[in-house]
């Protein structure tokens, strides 16, 4: 009866974040699809630009997951104004840091396209879309800020609605700018910019009407940059994995790189899938630690870390079955499905390593155990996915190189985040971890 009591209250937390995570990626799937239809090249661009607009922006991750971490925490021990407090500072923090982002994004984009894409078509194409699309990074920012504190409140309704409302008119937005108008690659970009807008307005709102106080707190900022400092840097490991990736695929064909993105995204959109267990773990755990329960925190990390493999097996299956049909939906080029089952099998095979490692993801996350997670994720970035990605460059393995260098990544992971989660090292019980 437990089990099942707990299995629903993961449930009624994940499957909602779970529509918050997955709009994003869907919604790029979508615009994947409809660029993809326009042809090799402006689906190449958008594979670099995409890479290039995820990197800037989820080097920030923290301000979701930080803050839900500390949220979680404050809200187990009974001090829930503290806790949307922290949703305040953690949006004063992604305006500035947006706005900086976007002047630097915009002196950057055409050199950086070049570096990943090399000079040509599908490097032009790739700064006509980027130089638009900076400028949503305040907007998804905000949200992210928005995510974090009410997922640590769990408060997990509104930001499904706030996301899907803003990434669903954008949807619609999309074909009819790209197609009718005739914008072409841009109009993707000015749809993206558009759910950004929205979603982050309706978070502002939500943050406006709760009865705390709305101006900046620099010790709290302080306090949320220290938690940062160490996601921001498992962040960009991250980051260098898939730039890595995606200019090695544009390197080896257009071909290589346009069925690159269309099976990446699908990755992402996946990761997402089962990341909704992950930010579960992180509500749970981190409420049960601030509430001083360690005995509980620990019971939720082996239980939720069991749903993921669960899922993750589920996922692998479906994909499987979807080889064949599921490609030539995001475009008709011949030379890209060619490439795809280059990687789509080792897509496939990750999902029951990625459905346990993002579940334990989340229960570190939730205990505030950045510290651990930077050092795993470098070392593993360093020992599995970076050699392999540029071996594949210097010896022409091309996308089977690349995704042999995503599964060792992945199964280094896996083994760094199991041993961590048995030694119970991470379970410090408290309001604030210290």
């Amino acid at each position: 009866m437990q089990e099942r009591s707990s299995l629903r209250q993961v449930l009624g937390l994940a499957v909602p974040a779970l529509g918050v995570l997955a709009a994003e990626p869907l919604y790029l799937l979508v615009d994947t699809a409809v660029v993809g239809h326009l042809g090799a090249v402006p689906l190449g661009g958008l594979s670099v630009a995409a890479i290039v607009l995820a990197q800037v922006s989820t080097q920030l991750t923290f301000l979701s997951y930080g803050t839900t971490a500390r949220a979680a925490r404050l809200h187990g021990a009974g001090r829930r104004e503290e806790a949307v407090a922290e949703g305040v500072q953690a949006t004063w923090l992604a305006v500035v840091v947006g706005l900086l982002l976007v002047g630097l994004g915009q002196l950057l984009a055409a050199p950086v396209a070049r570096l990943l894409a090399g000079p040509g078509e599908v490097a032009d194409a790739a700064v006509s879309w980027l130089r638009i699309a900076l400028f949503g990074i305040p907007f998804i920012l905000v949200t992210m800020a928005g995510n974090g504190w009410m997922r640590g409140v769990q408060d997990t309704r509104r930001p499904l609605y706030y996301v899907l409302f803003g990434n669903g008119l954008s949807a619609a937005l999309c074909p009819a700018l790209v197609y009718w108008a005739g914008w072409g690659l841009e109009g993707s970009a000015v749809a993206n910019v558009a759910a950004q807008l929205i979603s982050a307005s309706l978070f502002v709102r939500a943050l406006v009407t709760e009865e705390v106080s709305l101006r900046p707190a620099p010790a709290k900022m302080r306090a949320q940059l220290t938690l940062g400092r160490d996601l921001v840097l498992r962040s960009l490991a991250f980051q260098a994995c898939f730039v890595s990736a995606t200019t090695v695929a544009a390197h080896t064909s257009v071909g290589a790189v346009g069925a690159h993105q269309i099976v990446l995204q699908l990755w992402m959109f996946l990761a997402l899938v089962l990341d909704s267990l992950a930010i579960a773990a992180q509500q749970l755990v981190g409420q049960a630690l601030g509430a001083a329960d360690g005995p509980r925190a620990r019971a939720l990390a082996w239980r939720i870390t069991g749903y993921g493999l669960v899922f993750g097996i589920g996922l692998g299956v479906v994909f499987a079955a979807l080889s064949k049909p599921l490609p030539a939906v995001f475009t008709s080029d011949g030379a890209v499905l060619a490439e795809i089952p280059h990687a789509w099998w080792f897509f496939v095979a990750l999902q029951p390593v990625a459905g346990v490692v993002f579940a334990l993801d989340g229960v570190l996350l939730g205990a505030g155990d950045a510290a651990f997670l930077r050092t795993a994720t470098i070392g593993s970035a360093a020992a599995g996915f970076l050699p392999m990605v540029w071996a594949s460059f210097a010896f022409d393995w091309g996308l089977v190189g690349i995704w042999t260098g995503l599964t060792a990544f992945m199964l280094l992971r896996l083994a760094t985040v199991l041993v961590r989660a048995r030694s119970d090292r991470w379970a410090v019980v408290g309001a604030v971890r210290t």
